[in-house]
């Protein structure tokens, strides 16, 4: 048994910029991500719509271009932050390949979409503080449907 090679496993890790998404990306390196393996850990940070504003506020006020502009600005900051946050828990990895997606959308769909397209073979994400069945149902609600393990933290 000792010569059969160990299977590559696509391990997709999906993070946010809270605590519990962090402990799960920490939780999967320590106990799933094995030394000399050849796993893909693919780390995935989903930008949720952008709020829709009208023209005018509440106290009817336009919204200029610039206030506009600067919400995007805010919104790809603190995704790249979450990400390079993410590749610095991983820098001692040696064999494990780690690959980082900045996505669109509503987060349960676009995970759920994300571990079919890429194949993965184990999600891991956060429970941000949801009990066992609130987890199961907003995981429903994502039409998560295949036969890959789910691991939430």
């Amino acid at each position: 048994m000792a010569d059969v090679a160990a299977k590559e496993r696509k391990i997709l890790v999906a993070v946010d910029e809270g605590e519990e998404s962090m402990h799960a990306l920490s939780w999967c390196l320590k106990n799933v991500i094995s030394e000399n393996s050849k796993d893909t850990l693919v780390v995935l940070y989903v930008k949720p719509p952008r709020a829709v504003f009208s023209a005018l506020d509440g106290t009817g006020y336009l919204f200029s271009a610039d206030i506009m502009a600067a919400v995007d600005k805010y919104s790809n900051d603190l995704a790249e932050c979450v990400v390079e946050k993410a590749k610095k828990m991983c820098k001692d990895l040696h064999d494990v390949k780690v690959e980082t997606r900045i996505e669109h959308g509503d987060p349960r769909d676009v995970i759920c979409q994300m571990t079919e397209k890429l194949g993965a073979d184990m999600l891991v994400m956060g429970s941000h503080g949801y009990g066992l069945i609130k987890r199961w149902v907003l995981l429903k609600k994502g039409n998560y449907r295949h036969n890959n393990v789910i691991i939430v933290m």
